[in-house]
């Protein structure tokens, strides 16, 4: 099954959402903040990362661009997690190179669906 890099600061949010993912096959690895998150994607190299875009140390936007600064890391998905649901703040998140953007409080069923369309045949 797939490796998720989870990369959320709210402790709450951490357990919670990766517990549900696990519990889903999923195996999981949890970062804290930005650069925690960057050096634990190019050590691992998860199949896909689930980015909270409100970090401390180096937020989720400056995170995701350094992600596709490194070539190791540059074709890992990305879905931006974030509470501000605002137009604006989805077309910040494409910029910034997430492929996909999702807004708390999360439902599984449509994080799933982002999931599967993003990991496709790494799903098996």
């Amino acid at each position: 099954m797939a490796t998720i890099l989870l990369i959320e600061d709210n402790e709450m949010n951490r357990d919670m959402l990766s517990r549900r993912l696990q519990r889903r096959g999923f195996e999981m690895l949890l970062a804290v903040d930005g650069e925690q998150g960057i050096a634990m994607a190019v050590s691992k190299l998860p199949d896909l990362i689930l980015m909270d875009m409100s970090l401390p140390v180096l937020d989720g936007w400056s995170a995701t661009r350094k992600l596709r600064e490194i070539p190791e890391t540059s074709k890992i998905p990305v879905i931006a997690l974030t509470a501000h649901a605002l137009s604006t703040d989805r077309e910040a998140a494409l910029a910034s190179g997430c492929d996909d953007y999702d807004t708390k409080p999360i439902e599984m069923p449509r994080l799933l669906a982002k999931i599967d369309a993003l990991l496709g045949n790494k799903l098996a």
